[in-house]
């Protein structure tokens, strides 16, 4: 397989940096209520982005009101832990997949509305947070490779891969590795082979690793901008490992008793973003490197704050 080969440095200085931005936690300030709200975000680019349009809807409708962005937590878990200790008192997004196998440490559910139904009852009940309804998109895990290499080895599918995974390199989200339900142990058992190596990273440097053809093979997010950028195919998940990753924000009961008008203004984005805006808006983020905030402002303004109940499905871009 002449084609699918290593590039030592470049991988190494990948894990490296993977690693050690999974060890590096930014300083975290107060969350209490009495101060204003502080809207947690994690290292993807889609959270960086919805933290931002958190922010911007708070500051809308509540003008008078200090609202802080706490970005670049690692991962969900973080994201969790930070509203847990009273650092932050929203999640600018959670999914339903993630959650309910994570913090929950539930088994994975493929029905979308039984999932959101179970996470939304534990985490009232088990961590006091409120889980809202999706803002209309869902992130679920996807395996991609680049347009050459699936049409080389005639790849559509998950299951097509097998002939050819144990002379392939995968790069894959941290945490994905030790996730119970529907992690890497689930991915042998589900489809029953393995890659030659699986390199573990931040995600954000997955794509450019595959890019940079250091992997052969990536596991990354089915709403990420970088799709269309670098060109890549997603694979169908035929076998169905991934359950559904509806994407809501969160909130502590406590700060919605603090502020009751915060409980509207996060509804009001009930059903808002579809996936295609929610990838435009990582596109726009990705490869034409515009700021999250400026994204997630341009996308406010251009839908009007969903101030009429509605959003531009032609995307704000």
């Amino acid at each position: 397989m002449n084609k699918l080969k290593t590039k030592k440095s470049f991988l190494l200085s990948l894990v490296s940096a993977g690693v050690l931005a999974g060890c590096a936690l930014p300083g975290l300030g107060s969350g209490s209520g009495e101060e204003g709200i502080t809207v947690a975000g994690v290292t993807s680019t889609e959270g960086l982005i919805m933290s931002y349009v958190v922010e911007g809807m708070i500051e809308h409708y509540m003008d008078d009101l200090d609202v802080q962005v706490i970005n670049n937590l690692g991962s969900s878990t973080v994201s969790h832990q930070a509203l847990l200790n009273g650092d932050a008192n929203i999640a600018g997004v959670k999914y339903t997949g993630t959650s309910l196998t994570g913090e929950l440490g539930e088994d994975p559910i493929t029905d979308p509305e039984k999932a959101l139904e179970v996470v939304v009852e534990g985490f009232d009940k088990e961590f006091d947070l409120k889980w809202f309804p999706s803002y209309g998109f869902a992130n679920s895990y996807a395996f991609m490779v680049t347009k050459e290499t699936a049409e080389e080895y005639g790849l559509e599918k998950i299951s097509d891969l097998e002939p050819y995974a144990l002379e392939m390199n995968a790069g894959v989200d941290n945490s994905w590795i030790e996730r119970e339900g529907d992690g890497y142990d689930a991915f042998l058992d589900t489809y029953g082979f393995d890659f030659n190596r699986v390199y573990p990273m931040q995600i954000g440097l997955v794509y450019d690793a595959l890019q940079a053809g250091s992997m052969d093979i990536i596991l990354g997010y089915s709403t990420d901008g970088r799709i269309a950028s670098y060109d890549l195919v997603v694979l169908e998940d035929d076998l169905q490992l991934f359950p559904p990753y509806d994407a809501s924000p969160l909130a502590t009961n406590e700060i919605l008793e603090t502020y009751p008008e915060l409980e509207g203004i996060l509804l009001r984005m009930e059903g808002m973003i579809s996936e295609e805006q929610m990838q435009e808006m990582n596109y726009e983020a990705d490869n034409n490197l515009k700021e999250p905030k400026v994204v997630a402002d341009d996308f406010l303004e251009d839908n009007n704050y969903f101030e009429d109940g509605s959003s531009n499905t032609e995307g704000g871009e």
